[in-house]
């Protein structure tokens, strides 16, 4: 596995230890030795949620700087006329702008891999060429 997409779930519960998940997030990354891909809509996501605590903006930082993490932004109008799209499309899902973004991400870059907790919407979601997502963990959130 040399590419590794990550979604928000698995930053937050490596970032805090209280997290049910953090052990099991944290024995992947730490025996990775690929590069982490994700979004900048994934980072805005995650630094919500870690900066609740007065150190996560911090960690946050940190993890990011130390793990070397490749960061792609997906704000241009037509990637958010794509996202969008595939917002509506799995609607019922449902897909949040940070998800379509991985998926947008996965296409662009070839990457089959996903290091995520949603295995519900990760199960469902497909690339424009039909292909699904290989969840490393994934739990029903």
């Amino acid at each position: 596995m040399k590419n590794l997409l990550i979604d928000t779930g698995p930053i937050v519960a490596y970032l805090d230890a209280k997290e049910r998940t953090h052990i099991e997030v944290s024995e992947v990354l730490d025996r990775f030795a690929g590069q982490l891909l994700t979004t900048s809509a994934v980072i805005t996501e995650t630094m919500h949620f870690v900066s609740e605590a007065q150190t996560g903006p911090r960690l946050l930082a940190d993890f990011v700087l130390a793990s070397g993490m490749h960061i792609v932004d997906f704000a241009q109008p037509l990637e958010l006329r794509q996202a969008a799209d595939l917002m509506e499309k799995y609607s019922d899902v449902p897909m949040d702008y940070a998800d379509a973004t991985l998926v947008l991400l996965a296409e662009r870059l070839d990457v089959q891999n996903i290091l995520t907790l949603d295995r519900r919407g990760f199960s469902a979601y497909r690339t424009s060429h039909k292909r699904s997502l290989n969840q490393i963990l994934g739990y029903h959130s």
